[in-house]
């Protein structure tokens, strides 16, 4: 049976809440020593995901104020997930097409875990993982 992403995510995954401050967020991801989280909304929806990069670029760089940008103002337009119970193939060709290195997995609506490279890493050939990072990397 072929493994689901469900099967390879990281799970108990945090959120930064759309009404949290950048400064907040960012104090999260170190706390957590990571360099992405979920941004969820009011109603317990997923509302985009927050990056350290995001962070410095958008915010830093562009001089504004940390402790009064909403982290829901940051995350990108769309939002894109895969279903818990899809593939690591559809996992791996998400990935690929939308040229990101973590996909939130949901269930129904329910934020459940994520899927990230290092993830996959651990599931999948080297073939296909060398496939997916040069396909990420390639991106502008």
């Amino acid at each position: 049976m072929a493994k689901t992403a469900r099967d390879v995510m990281t799970q108990g995954v945090e959120c930064a809440g759309e009404n949290d401050t950048v400064a907040d967020s960012a104090k999260k991801l170190a706390d957590l020593d990571v360099g992405a989280m979920p941004i969820c909304g009011e109603d317990d929806r997923l509302k985009g995901m927050l990056t350290d990069r995001d962070i410095v670029v958008e915010v830093i760089a562009a001089g504004k104020d940390p402790a009064s940008v909403k982290a829901g103002e940051l995350g990108g337009e769309e939002v894109v997930t895969i279903g818990a119970d899809d593939s690591v193939d559809e996992a791996l060709s998400t990935m690929k097409d939308h040229k990101v290195r973590r996909l939130p997995v949901i269930d129904g609506h329910d934020l459940v875990g994520v899927v990230s490279l290092a993830d996959l890493a651990q599931s999948i050939e080297d073939d296909k993982l060398g496939d997916l990072v040069e396909a990420i990397s390639a991106a502008p």
